[in-house]
């Protein structure tokens, strides 16, 4: 057993950014540093939240020259003008990328340093700035997680903070933020948010309470993800989405994730791939390895996404999880491997060097080594 984290304040449901505006101005906050994409602003999306702040009489700075895989200088840059604008609190709008970035300047603001300092698990000492972090993807779950990601482009290395202190104050998951994501953005987010469900089950850190959340999250996504893809105004299916995501996350920011995720980073960060479709081309792969030494992690997955598990042997709930990882994956679009996604001749040695460096590798439930990680590459290559 271990401490459960879960942010104090969380909306969610359909029209819930309308309630936040109380929620904002008992905060007693004065300046909001929002951090966002240019995206979000040019369609927007940001608009709606300052607005609100308007409406409070909150004074706001937006930055919005969050990447893709956000890096130390949009860290570095963010937290210049959070100092300068004297803001006193940040609102993180968007997936998974303005929410790391979010978390990272927050902690930046109140620990000072490097970000790089802060590497690894619980590094800092003190809590960061309060965050309102509004998703717009349901996929990430770095909303509510202890987890965010941030890219080092000196070492091409996705660098990995685990830390209770950058847990945000609020949240709000809101599924008519996310009507406008295209279709390709809807697949593979969603598919990250599999990768989330599936690693907290099989994760060396699960338990009870963290698989009953999964393993739901799980079953939903099999089931809302391809209409969401299939049509984007279903607000049914987005508003499922967007459950399924806020359970994963808390599910895995408590038990852990595993080797696609380890994985999954090292082709972000080097070749500067969207997160979600390299945890769908890995995911089938390393659980597939993974279920040789623990197999009867796969029997609860596979009854929730319709196996009668009676009688059956875990080898065939194993075999059933991954057929029907694979076909969710193809249902919805997913490149098949890497050189679908441009890179053709990948350097499995810093790949997997790196990897067996991530945080997440330590709670996968067997180590791999080198060898096994490169042929694990090889395998989408």
């Amino acid at each position: 057993m271990s401490t459960y984290y879960v942010p104090p304040i969380n909306l969610l449901g359909k029209g819930c950014l309308n309630e936040a505006k109380d929620s904002i101005k008992s905060l007693g906050t004065k300046k909001a540093f929002v951090v966002s994409d240019k995206f979000l602003v040019s369609n927007g999306t940001v608009k709606k939240v300052t607005d609100i702040l308007s409406q409070i009489d909150v004074d706001f700075v937006v930055y919005d020259e969050v990447k893709q895989n956000p890096t130390v200088t949009n860290v570095d840059k963010g937290l210049k003008i959070l100092k300068s604008e004297n803001c006193d609190f940040v609102i993180t709008i968007g997936g998974g990328s303005p929410q790391d970035c979010g978390k990272a300047i927050s902690i930046l603001a109140t620990n000072g340093g490097d970000i790089r300092d802060y590497e690894g698990i619980n590094k800092t000492s003190k809590k960061c700035l309060p965050i309102v972090a509004i998703t717009t993807t349901a996929g990430t779950s770095a909303e509510v997680t202890i987890n965010y990601v941030i890219t080092d482009e000196d070492r091409h290395v996705k660098m990995i903070m685990v830390d209770t202190n950058s847990l945000a104050t609020m949240t709000v998951n809101d599924p008519e933020l996310m009507i406008s994501k295209p279709s390709n953005l809807t697949a593979a987010t969603g598919m990250d948010a599999l990768t989330h469900a599936v690693e907290a089950v099989v994760a060396n850190g699960a338990y009870d309470v963290t698989d009953s959340t999964a393993l739901y999250a799980i079953k939903q996504i099999f089931k809302y993800l391809p209409r969401a893809v299939k049509n984007g105004n279903d607000i049914e299916a987005r508003e499922q989405m967007c459950y399924a995501c806020f359970l994963n996350g808390i599910a895995f920011s408590n038990a852990g994730l595993g080797n696609v995720h380890a994985m999954a980073h090292q082709l972000g960060g080097l070749y500067d791939l969207p997160h979600g479709v390299c945890n769908a081309m890995l995911l089938p792969i390393v659980e597939e390895e993974n279920a040789k030494s623990a197999p009867a992690k796969f029997r609860p997955i596979a009854e929730v996404i319709g196996m009668d598990v009676n009688n059956k042997s875990d080898k065939e709930c194993v075999d059933f999880v991954i057929d029907k990882i694979k076909a969710l994956s193809e249902e919805v679009g997913i490149p098949k491997s890497l050189k679908d996604v441009g890179v053709d001749n990948p350097n499995f040695e810093l790949l997997a060097e790196n990897s067996m460096k991530d945080a997440c590798a330590g709670a996968n439930p067997v180590f791999f080594d080198k060898e096994k990680i490169i042929e694990l590459f090889m395998k989408i290559s």
